[in-house]
């Protein structure tokens, strides 16, 4: 297919309150180097992509309260391609958006729809399945999903199951979405070999998805509709403010896969984690041999296993005789949390917001 036609929409707007205290609402996840590579979550994802696509053809889709870290971690990329929500109203705006954004300057692009803070470690097979979905969805009606091969019954990813056979090599027809399912549930998705793992990374050709708005989402479509006029102008903020304060808060699953009878996918097993926990980043973390996963230049472990440790690089910690924990520090936080207990992380934010304001968040 032809290069000019490839579009990454990476989406960079979470404030990823799971990683709490090293992700705050000021520097998200996805600009932070939380794998200790040297490089942040969204700079290794614009790197993945600008090897498939033109440069000038992706687009990070983010809070207006983080235009300038995105400027920051991606220095070469015009601000044009940053394109900037006014708050967040979940998935369904912000394709929306990015949509009719890339629309005013191609009508016939094919589009990779991913997020910006999920760990890929084998890139090469990453990367060939979306090549092979942007070729199938530039010549077929389809909104394709990438579905991953499970290895667990995980309770906190949403399923995919497809129909056993496949018209198209290795592309499948879905036939239902399951969202995050109880154990015994998963235990049966994984034993009847047809439900995949949802990653949340969608590939589509702009008509197909203009015309998914226009039946499943008729009010959202409308509204970027008649936002049109303003792309690219100086009335562009003021025209999308409007727009998202009359938006429904919708996820794209919720609001379009899950109704459409164009929905496939593709599967894939390419080292994929959506890193959405402490215990999801402990789990591709390399570990000593007490199993404990360290960031960190002066850790310390004394009789201690299987803990996730991740603190400042000038801070000497020492931890003596205990086992399975999540010790995180921050400047202004330390977190100790049992790592079976790590899903309360999220409300223990909440609390803590209602009790400090938002100084520590």
């Amino acid at each position: 297919m032809d290069q000019k036609h490839k579009y990454a929409v990476i989406m960079a707007g979470g404030v990823g309150s799971r990683f709490w205290p090293v992700s705050t609402k000021l520097k998200p996840k996805q600009f932070i180097d939380i794998l200790g590579t040297g490089k942040s979550l969204l700079r290794q994802t614009y790197e993945r992509f600008r090897k498939i696509i033109p440069a000038e053809n992706i687009y990070i889709v983010t809070n207006e309260i983080y235009v300038d870290l995105v400027r920051e971690h991606i220095p070469e990329m015009d601000l044009e391609q940053i394109v900037a929500e006014p708050f967040a109203k979940n998935t369904a705006p912000c394709i929306a958006y990015a949509s009719h954004r890339i629309g005013k300057k191609d009508p016939e692009a094919i589009c990779v729809v991913a997020p910006s803070d999920h760990l890929i470690l084998q890139e090469d097979a990453f990367l060939q399945i979306c090549n092979d979905g942007l070729t199938f969805c530039e010549e077929n009606d389809a909104l394709l999903c990438i579905g991953i091969k499970p290895h667990r019954p995980d309770t906190g990813y949403g399923y995919i199951q497809h129909q056993d056979h496949s018209d198209i090599d290795h592309i499948f027809k879905v036939k239902t979405f399951t969202e995050k399912p109880s154990l015994e549930l998963a235990k049966t998705f994984i034993e009847s070999g047809d439900f995949l793992w949802n990653a949340g990374i969608f590939i589509w050709n702009l008509n197909s998805i203009n015309e998914a708005f226009e039946k499943h989402l008729p009010e959202i479509n409308q509204l970027f509709v008649n936002a049109d006029y303003s792309m690219g102008t100086d009335k562009e903020a003021e025209t999308i403010a409007n727009t998202y304060q009359l938006c429904t808060n919708i996820s794209i699953d919720y609001g379009i896969l899950e109704k459409a009878d164009n929905a496939f996918v593709i599967p894939g097993d390419f080292g994929w984690s959506d890193l959405g926990t402490w215990s999801s980043l402990y789990d591709v973390y390399e570990k000593d041999e007490m199993e404990n996963a360290i960031n960190g230049r002066l850790v310390n472990t004394v009789d201690a296993r299987g803990n996730m440790i991740c603190v400042p690089d000038h801070k000497m910690v020492v931890v003596n005789g205990v086992n399975n924990l999540i010790i995180v520090e921050s400047d202004k936080v330390l977190l100790v949390t049992d790592r079976s207990r790590e899903q309360e992380v999220k409300q223990i934010v909440t609390d803590m917001k209602l009790k400090y304001g938002e100084k520590y968040l």
